[in-house]
Formats: structure tokens, C-alpha cells, sequence
């Protein structure tokens, strides 16, 4: 089995900052990729952010300058670092792992999400 853990989120005014963390844990022989995503009222869910196991980051245009997603491949986590937040960010986010279950096969795993609210 493979678990997603998330941690953080929560409240915050407009401008603030918030960390979110999550890890990958079970039995896996190596992650290929760690991202967040986030699914507001109404809404289909987005990719926040993402890294691949080249390093490479991926961001939305909407917070491209603001949040930062930093990988710890010896932990297995991964975390997003959000500053100048704003309402509009106000969603679930979710973390997402795909993880290499045995030679070419992978699995894709999601956290259970976390409350972000961002007041104006």
C-alpha cells in the first residue's frame, strides 16, 4: 500500500504565507514525481505544482512568483511554500504522488487534502 499525508493549510489573510508538507510512504521502489493541485467551490481541480525526478518545476501561471515546491527525494516529500497569498487561492489542495510501484509500472496516489482559506 501506498499512503499520501498532508499537512498544514489553514487560515490567513490576504498577503500572508502558509507552508503546506505531504509524504509519500508504503511499499514503492522510488517516486517519479510529487505535485499539488487544488480544487476550489465549484471548480475542477488544478495543478498547482509539480517536480518531476529531473528537478524540473512546474507552476500555474496564477502563482508562478508567489509559491515555491521543494522535493526531498531521502524523505519521500514534498512542500509548497506559499507567500503573497490572495482569496482567489482559497481551495483544497491535494498532493499527489506517482510512485514506481515495479519495473515500468507506476501508481498515482492522492493525499486527503488540506483547507486553504485566504481572507480579504
Amino acid at each position: 500500500q501506498v499512503q499520501v499525508v498532508e499537512s498544514g493549510g489553514g487560515l490567513v489573510q490576504a498577503g500572508g504565507s502558509l507552508r503546506l508538507s505531504c509524504a509519500a510512504s508504503g511499499s514503492f521502489l522510488g517516486i517519479s514525481s510529487m505535485g499539488w493541485y487544488r480544487q476550489a467551490p465549484g471548480k475542477q481541480r488544478e495543478l498547482v505544482a509539480n517536480i518531476p525526478a529531473d528537478g524540473r518545476r512546474q507552476y500555474a501561471d496564477s502563482v508562478k512568483g508567489r509559491f515555491i515546491i521543494h522535493r526531498d527525494q531521502v524523505r519521500r516529500a514534498v512542500t509548497l511554500q506559499m507567500d503573497s497569498l490572495k482569496p482567489e487561492d482559497t481551495a483544497v489542495y491535494y498532493c499527489n504522488a506517482v510512485v514506481i510501484l515495479r519495473n515500468d509500472v507506476r501508481g498515482s496516489y492522492w493525499g486527503q487534502g488540506t483547507q486553504v482559506t485566504v481572507s480579504s
